[in-house]
C-alpha cells in the first residue's frame, strides 16, 4: 500500500514540474564524450513537456496497479523502475531548453563512485568476518593524504599508491588488535581510527605540506582508453577510457565477489560472521580469519583513499573525503553485505553526487545549499529505508572468546 502511495506521489511531483515547464521547448541529451574516440551517435532529442507528462502518467499508472492488485514479489523491481522513470523526468525537466551531456554525466558517476566501492568492499570484507568497521572514513583519508605524500616525493604515483594501502592496513591492524584482541566495542574502535586520522593528517598539513607545497604535488594516473572497447558508444568511453585505479577497482571488486561466495575460503570466512563457535568446532581459526580479513579490507581501503589524490585531485586537501567513509558503509548495507550490490549502490551515490554538480552548472532553480547536500539526503533515506530489512551477519559486531 504505502509503495503504491509513494508511486502516486513521485507522479504528483512531476506532473507540477510539468505544469510549470514552458511548452515547445525540448531537452538534449548528448551521448558523445568529448576527447573520446568512441563511435558518433547522435544526440536524443526530447519535447521536454510531453515527457515530463508521459513519464509522470507511467508512474501514476504503476501506482494505482499496486493499490489494486499489487505487484508481489517484483515490488522492489517496480521500485527500481519507479525510480528510473523519475530520474529521467527530472533530468528532462532540468534539460530542458538546455544541452544536457549524459555520457559525461554517466562517467562522472563512475569516478565519484569508485572511492565509495572501495570503501564498501572494505565493509563486506570486514563485516562478513563479523568486524565492524567505523574506521573506513580514517583509513581512506591516510590513504590519501600517505599516496599524495610519498607519491611526491618519490616521484611515482605507483609507489604512492602502494604506501597509500599499507597505511591503510597499518590502521586497520591497529582496529583488529582493539577489536579482537581486547574486544573494545567496535564502533568507539573505529570512531577512534577516524577521529585520528583526521586530527593527524590536519596537523601533518599544516605543518609540512603547506610549508613544502612540492611534497603535495604528485600528479594524476592518466586515463587508459581498452582498445576497441573504448570505441563502444556511450558505454565506451564511461567503462573503458578510464584511470587505472578505476580499472583496479574492477579487478578487486570480481576477485572479493568470487572469492566469497565461490571458493572455500569463502565459505570460510562466512562461517565466521555467521557463527563463530561452529567454525571454531569445525577447525577454522576464527581470530586469525577476523585478523586477516581486517587487514586484507585496510589495504582494499588504503587504495581508495589513494583515488583521491593520485586519480582525481592530483594533490591533498583536509578532510577531502568528506564523509566517504559513512557513504561507503551505507552502499555496503544497501548492497546487502555483497560486493556486486554494493557497488551497484556506490553508483546511486556517486550518481546523486554527479547530479548536484551538473544541476549546479545548468543553473536550475533550486538552492545551492539543497544540491550540495543531495548525496547525503540519499544517504539518509536508502538507509532509513533499507537498514530495517537488510539482514547483516548474525555474528557481525560481536566478539569471540574461544570456550
Amino acid at each position: 500500500m504505502y509503495t503504491g502511495i509513494f508511486f502516486l506521489l513521485l507522479a504528483a511531483g512531476l506532473f507540477a514540474l510539468g505544469l510549470g515547464m514552458p511548452s515547445g521547448e525540448s531537452s538534449v541529451f548528448g551521448l558523445d564524450l568529448g576527447g573520446s574516440n568512441a563511435v558518433h551517435v547522435p544526440n536524443l532529442t526530447l519535447s521536454s513537456r510531453l515527457t515530463v507528462f508521459v513519464i509522470a502518467a507511467i508512474c501514476a499508472g504503476l501506482g494505482a496497479w499496486q493499490l489494486a492488485r499489487g505487484f508481489g514479489r517484483r515490488t522492489n523491481a517496480m521500485l527500481g523502475v519507479v525510480v528510473a522513470l523519475l530520474v529521467l523526468g527530472f533530468l528532462t525537466w532540468a534539460a530542458s531548453g538546455r544541452n544536457f551531456n549524459l555520457t559525461g554525466m554517466l562517467s562522472s558517476t563512475l569516478l565519484l563512485a569508485a572511492p565509495i566501492t572501495y570503501g564498501a568492499l572494505c565493509g563486506v570484507l570486514c563485516e562478513r568476518a563479523a568486524v565492524i568497521n567505523i574506521g573506513i572514513e580514517g583509513m581512506l583519508l591516510s590513504g590519501a593524504f600517505v599516496g599524495a605524500v610519498v607519491g611526491s616525493l618519490a616521484g611515482n604515483l605507483w609507489i604512492g599508491t602502494i604506501a597509500a594501502a599499507l597505511v591503510g592496513a597499518l590502521l586497520a591492524a591497529a582496529l583488529a588488535v582493539l577489536a579482537i584482541r581486547y574486544r573494545v566495542d567496535q564502533i568507539i574502535a573505529g570512531t577512534f581510527i577516524n577521529l585520528f586520522a583526521l586530527g593527524m593528517t590536519g596537523f601533518l598539513t599544516k605543518q609540512f605540506l603547506e610549508v613544502h607545497p612540492e611534497w603535495n604535488d604528485p600528479g594524476r594516473f592518466q586515463n587508459i582508453a581498452i582498445p576497441g572497447l573504448s570505441k563502444i558508444p556511450v558505454l565506451g568511453p564511461v567503462l573503458f577510457d578510464q584511470n587505472v585505479l578505476v580499472y583496479v577497482m574492477f579487478i578487486i571488486l570480481v576477485i572479493v565477489q568470487i572469492a566469497l561466495f565461490r571458493t572455500r575460503w569463502g565459505l570460510r570466512v562466512r562461517a565466521v560472521g555467521e557463527h563463530p563457535q561452529a567454525a571454531d568446532t569445525v577447525g577454522i581459526r576464527v581470530l586469525y580469519t577476523r585478523y586477516r580479513n581486517v587487514i586484507l579490507a585496510g589495504l582494499v581501503a588504503g587504495t581508495g583513499g589513494a583515488f583521491f589524490t593520485l586519480a582525481a585531485v592530483g594533490s591533498f586537501d583536509e578532510n577531502m573525503t568528506a564523509g566517504r567513509g559513512f557513504i561507503a558503509l551505507a552502499a555496503m548495507i544497501f548492497g546487502r553485505w555483497n560486493p556486486v550490490g554494493a557497488f551497484m549502490a556506490a553508483l546511486v551515490f556517486g550518481f546523486a553526487d554527479a547530479l548536484q554538480t551538473k544541476l549546479s552548472i545548468l543553473a536550475v532553480p533550486i538552492p545551492s545549499e539543497f544540491l550540495v547536500m543531495a548525496p547525503y539526503l540519499v544517504t539518509i533515506a536508502v538507509v532509513a529505508g533499507v537498514v530495517r530489512k537488510a539482514r547483516p551477519p548474525a555474528a557481525d559486531g560481536k566478539p569471540y572468546i574461544k570456550n
